[in-house]
């Protein structure tokens, strides 16, 4: 289900790229960007809780559902009613597809069972999109902040650069300066570095750290975008970034933002469970989905609403 990009090689893909990216930003296929989209994906996948038969392989169906947006179940004669990935042709009277077309090499041939007669077939959204779109760009943002965030707490280690006069004061200074930073809480100067006055006969540039670092601002980017992103896929946050206080109704706000639009996505899933059981006479209770049972916004933030108001 990953996506490793377009089968050409590294000069061509450098030139398509660069025409929608600079050379010098790289946020996508780099293994941050990576590590982002798998962790974001996982969290929208764990939104619902679902309930799937025995014989079939729930990373394939959930994979298959959310990054490629839809997933048709049909009857096989070998491994009996399995989700299969699909592509879709056919156009009803509401230009909706009218069958799957499905190519498996463990399968006999290629099949093309009609939708609602032959098969069904699960979609997580009502245009048969995934959340990858959403997922990708989320990704990438993240991944820049988190670059951002490594060059600005390496270049904060770097307190002063130095001047010197010749090879011999340049290695006298990167003793004393190594002295320095390994703790050592007398760093002795020899007396060649200073002139007949006793005055340094070095000049040292001095950083502003701490109108540099902004590490910090870039840690509330980043739960900014986290909070965008878990309300975009139907997760509740408390969404109190730099908020000193937090009443009842701006969390009811919340609530209401991220469970109305999953909350139609989650009956069009129940609709195809129960039509699914109906047609392959599956077991009663065999296949279902429903909100994961975890803690309510009102529960998950009751207690700092109360510290906030008290």
């Amino acid at each position: 289900m990953q996506e490793y990009g377009a089968p050409y090689m590294y000069d061509y893909r450098n030139a398509v790229i660069s025409q929608v990216e600079p050379s010098t930003v790289h946020a996508h296929d780099t293994v941050i960007s990576w590590y982002w989209r798998r962790w974001l994906l996982q969290k929208a996948i764990s939104l619902f809780n679902w309930t799937l038969p025995e014989n079939w392989d729930k990373d394939y169906f959930l994979y298959t559902l959310y990054c490629w947006g839809y997933v048709a179940i049909v009857k096989t004669d070998k491994y009996g009613v399995i989700p299969q990935g699909c592509t879709l042709g056919g156009l009803n009277v509401f230009y909706r597809p009218t069958y799957a077309l499905i190519s498996n090499p463990l399968l006999s041939g290629v099949l093309q069972p009609v939708i609602g007669q032959q098969c069904t077939l699960f979609k997580l959204r009502p245009d048969y999109a995934g959340i990858m779109d959403v997922t990708n760009h989320y990704a990438e943002l993240l991944a820049m902040c988190t670059e951002t965030m490594a060059t600005n707490l390496y270049n904060s280690q770097l307190a002063y650069v130095f001047t010197a006069t010749g090879r011999a004061a340049a290695e006298s200074f990167k003793k004393l300066y190594d002295q320095i930073r390994s703790g050592n809480p007398a760093a002795v100067v020899d007396k060649a570095l200073m002139d007949k006055d006793g005055k340094p006969t070095w000049t040292a540039f001095e950083q502003h750290l701490k109108e540099v670092f902004i590490t910090p601002e870039l840690q509330e980017v980043k739960r900014q975008l986290l909070n965008e992103y878990l309300t975009l896929i139907g997760i509740p946050t408390a969404n109190t970034t730099k908020r000193e206080r937090l009443i009842v109704d701006e969390v009811n706000s919340n609530n209401v933002e991220t469970a109305i639009d999953w909350d139609r996505a989650l009956d069009d899933l129940k609709k195809v469970c129960k039509q699914t059981v109906e047609m392959f006479k599956l077991p009663a209770g065999s296949l279902d989905v429903a909100w994961r049972d975890i803690a309510t916004p009102e529960e998950a933030t009751r207690e700092e609403v109360e510290a906030n108001e008290g």
